[in-house]
């Protein structure tokens, strides 16, 4: 009865260690990629916005979202760094998806929509 209550303590405090112990390695990587952004670096943000990083500061990092569209967030959004070349995360390797490059913008695009696609009119 008496190594209840310690045995009880150590249950409780062991999670709570490992859990705070894989919180500072998430933090530390978040950190690692803050430190590593650069100017013309392909980024993903917490909002799930691509773009390019066209300026930095301490606190803010400016982003591309468009040719001529720059705005200006908090540097921590930055979930990501994409791969240039690609656009898939350098974490994640390569995407089994293929992108044509397209972009359907609704009924005034002439372009033939996929076979399996319904046709809007």
């Amino acid at each position: 009865m008496e190594l209840l209550f310690p045995l009880l303590i150590l249950a409780l405090l062991v999670p709570t260690f490992l859990g705070i112990r894989r919180q500072k390695k998430e933090m530390h990587k978040v950190t690692e990629l803050q430190d590593s952004l650069r100017v013309g670096d392909r980024v993903t943000t917490t909002a799930g916005l691509h773009a390019t990083v066209a300026a930095l500061s301490d606190a803010t990092v400016d982003l591309e979202i468009a040719p001529g569209v720059v705005t200006t967030w908090a540097r921590v959004v930055v979930r990501e760094k994409l791969d240039d070349t690609t656009g898939t995360s350098d974490t994640t390797g390569t995407s089994d998806t293929t992108d044509t490059g397209t972009v359907s913008f609704g009924k005034d695009d002439d372009t033939d929509p996929p076979a399996d696609r319904p046709v809007e009119h």
